[in-house]
């Protein structure tokens, strides 16, 4: 288990991370999810020990990490989004060099080199200089890298950047298959991927934890606004009203007139989606409306994001560990001479996220 408890950062003034907490369980999957700026790439920095913190711990499989960060960063498997590889570096070269680092047994750095090639399918580059090869194989070689050795704990932040959809599915279907001997923290802008591969997800903005939940719960509590869609068949001036008249109901849109009586409509509710959709029937078979066809478009993963980021406060009713940080904290500046020095992934410009 890897235990965030009150992590902070700051930048001169500015406060980049602000006083946030959670957990990453045994052989889970975390989506880790905010804007640019958020500080997502400054709290995976520090979690991986590569960024001081300003305050809080990092405690990784109970070693925390300022106390023994050698201990620590034993369990830890880190690729950032720009990978940390050597361009004037052979790939085979340049794992063994990374093994060595990781203190891999001499005796078992040649099958542990072969294995994560294998995984990450880069076996066919492995005499090629790492600055000749494409943007998508320097990224699987960073991947590989930070797989060497076998971490409990891996962080990885935008794995799936420069990557082709063949490749993306590839190492979607990777990072589904490390679960089961691995905890994985996992960056993304791609919704679809997070919503695919993790079982909860952390949403940040401006340093501030917004939600910690299942996406399913999530979508659930926090998706907004449900949209029926209905097709019905007779009167449409009753339909309408009956529609209309019914508690729940934010919006109705015509969209599609197929004649002989045949209409469709999407309709916006604002309450319990169920409740609406019960009593939108009750009123159209008492007025002798005939519905031929009625489903719910459920809310997902992106409309609970951009929800959460782009308001000021949560919407009430949220369940599980929701925390709201009511102080507002200026943006992570552009750029910031002393975290550049700090770190080779420029997180303090969060330009990853």
């Amino acid at each position: 288990m890897v235990t965030i408890e009150n992590l902070t950062k700051f930048y001169g003034s500015n406060r980049a991370v602000n006083n946030i907490s959670f957990t990453i369980n045994d052989n889970e999957i975390l989506g880790f999810l905010g804007p640019n700026g958020a500080g997502k790439s400054t709290t995976m920095n520090m979690i991986a020990g590569y960024l001081p913190m300003s305050d809080g711990t990092v405690t990784i499989c109970g070693t925390d990490i300022t106390k023994d960060p050698v201990k620590a960063k034993q369990n830890i498997g880190y690729l950032p989004e720009i990978p940390p590889v050597y361009p004037d570096m052979r790939v085979r070269e340049y794992l063994s060099f990374c093994a060595g680092l990781k203190r891999v047994p001499f005796g078992q750095r040649k099958k542990e080199i072969e294995r994560v090639m294998d995984l990450l399918r880069i076996t066919d580059v492995q005499t090629k200089l790492i600055k000749n090869l494409s943007k998508g194989y320097k990224q699987r070689v960073g991947f590989a890298q930070a797989l060497l050795g076998n971490p409990k704990f891996l962080i990885l932040d935008e794995p799936t950047v420069g990557l082709d959809p063949n490749q993306v599915v590839e190492v979607r279907n990777i990072i589904a298959d490390l679960k089961k001997e691995h905890s994985v923290i996992f960056s993304s802008h791609i919704l679809s991927e997070v919503s695919a591969v993790c079982d909860r997800v952390v949403i940040i903005n401006k340093g501030n934890i917004k939600a910690i939940d299942t996406i399913e719960n999530l979508e659930k509590n926090l998706g907004g606004n449900m949209l029926l869609h209905i097709k019905l068949k007779g009167d449409r001036s009753k339909a309408s009203s009956a529609i209309e008249l019914t508690d729940g109901v934010a919006e109705i849109t015509k969209i599609n007139d197929e004649g002989n009586g045949f209409f469709e409509y999407i309709i916006k509710t604002s309450g319990d989606a169920d409740q609406v959709r019960t009593e939108i029937m009750a009123a159209l078979m008492r007025n002798g409306v005939q519905i031929n066809e009625f489903f719910t478009e459920k809310p997902d993963l992106e409309a609970v994001f951009m929800q959460l980021v782009n308001s000021t406060s949560n919407k009430s009713g949220m369940q599980q560990l929701y925390e709201e940080i009511m102080a507002e904290n200026p943006e992570v500046p552009a750029e910031d001479d002393n975290a550049a020095e700090n770190t080779d992934t420029n997180s303090d410009k969060e330009g990853d996220e």
